[in-house]
């Protein structure tokens, strides 16, 4: 079977083997539940090797995304390259700049990612950093909402965020995360030299850990009856005060 791409989508087993093998960047594979065979194995072979999220389906699901025959396999192809921490961070240094690195803690909703990718690259983050698992993929939809900023800042997915902190601080930057939870004003943190925000989700905000972590714990003012802000605008205000100091 030839590889076919519908969009942002590869289907069929020996088309998403041969997209795996061509490196093409894959943000997720939707496998039929129940499937079996010596093709599935080598496909899993290869998925575990590249680190490639994996999510079981009803074949419903399967058929209602591809009227053609998917074999039990689609995967979706991201538009955008994913970028390695490490080399980025190391690169900005050697440009004689301040890292500002901006984490995303289960920010799942596209539409969000894509305005906070837009207003990350208007204010010069440098980079933002994605779980592999539990967060909005860059997709065609993503793009479209960041008005093609994510095309322009790198992102990097990480299979730990824990981890990608811990060599964040190794590298000499100051973690903030924006929570509620803190007493602390934004307006009243000093933010100068190497950083990273971590923001969080609408739902849970920034994970326990993650704040545990962090060097500083900073909220944001309100004083309506509203309690909270939508991520991406918080997020812009984040960014903006930190950039500022």
């Amino acid at each position: 079977m030839n590889k076919t791409i519908t969009e942002d989508l590869t289907f069929g087993i020996r088309s998403v083997i041969e997209a795996i093998k061509q490196g093409k960047t894959i943000n997720k594979i939707l496998l039929q539940k129940g499937l079996t065979g010596e093709l599935i194995k080598e496909l899993l072979v290869l998925v575990h090797k590249e680190n490639i999220v994996v999510q079981k389906v009803p074949v419903q699901k399967l058929n209602h995304m591809v009227k053609k025959n998917h074999q039990g396999v689609i995967a979706m192809i991201s538009p955008v390259a994913y970028h390695e921490i490490d080399w980025l961070v190391q690169q900005v240094y050697e440009k004689g700049e301040d890292p500002f690195i901006l984490i995303l803690d289960r920010v799942k909703d596209v539409r969000n990612f894509g305005a906070i990718a837009r207003t990350a690259e208007c204010f010069g983050v440098h980079a933002i950093v994605i779980p592999n698992k539990d967060s909005a993929l860059i997709t065609n939809d993503a793009v479209k909402t960041s008005a093609g900023a994510l095309f322009k800042i790198p992102v990097c997915k990480v299979t730990s965020l824990n981890a990608a902190v811990d060599f964040l601080k190794g590298c000499g930057l100051k973690i903030f995360s924006c929570t509620e939870k803190s007493e602390t004003l934004i307006n009243k943190v000093e933010s100068s030299g190497p950083k990273a925000l971590i923001m969080g989700s609408e739902e849970d905000g920034v994970d326990s850990q993650l704040i545990k972590a962090s060097d500083v714990n900073f909220k944001i003012p309100m004083t309506g009856s509203i309690a909270s802000l939508n991520v991406s605008v918080a997020c812009g205000i984040a960014i903006h005060k930190l950039m500022s100091k």
